[in-house]
């Protein structure tokens, strides 16, 4: 699978979050400040611009709780994260030109995304739930015009945030951010 940014490695097997996973996520995490977030994702945006997306391309905290009460382990749930958000940026930087100022800041978050993609495939495959395998492959699968909708760049990156806090900040140790 081919997906979010480019060299990024589609992998399976992810366990308990790996000291490799946290320092990336809390880089990422840095990056995703709320003042970053809102400078590059909305200032230097229309006002209302709104990115094309598949409905499986937006994941919130709410879709990971669902998913938690269904038993779906934190591993496959971080597998999940990783290929949404990756997707993200990449629908974001697909509607920028190289000048545009958000461009840089674009590129840094999909470096971020390709390291942690490297430390992902450092795993011994396993299988992941069959839910989340399902997702997965919509995500990449380019899917149905009318399964897209219009969403802010800078509530995807809000989500991507949210999501990552959710599933890292304990088992990485992030104090309250």
């Amino acid at each position: 699978l081919a997906f979010g940014c480019p060299g990024v490695l589609a992998v399976l097997g992810l366990e308990a979050a790996a000291p490799g996973e946290c320092e990336l996520t809390r880089l990422l995490q840095d990056k995703l400040q709320y003042e970053m977030r809102l400078q590059y994702m909305k200032h230097y945006f229309p006002i209302n611009y709104t990115v094309q997306v598949q409905y499986e391309e937006v994941l919130r905290p709410s879709n990971i709780t669902r998913l938690r009460n269904g038993t779906v382990s934190e591993a496959a749930l971080r597998y999940l994260w990783f290929h949404v958000s990756s997707q993200a940026v990449l629908r974001i930087r697909e509607v920028l030109p190289e000048r545009h100022p958000s461009w840089k800041y674009t590129q840094e978050l999909c470096q971020l995304f390709d390291a942690l993609g490297k430390e992902y495939s450092k795993y011994r495959q396993t299988d992941v739930e069959v839910v989340v395998a399902d997702l997965v492959k919509l995500v990449h699968s380019g899917g149905a015009e009318s399964r897209r909708k219009a969403v802010r760049p800078k509530a995807l990156l809000d989500n991507c945030l949210k999501v990552m806090r959710m599933l890292y900040g304990v088992p990485c140790e992030w104090g309250p951010g």
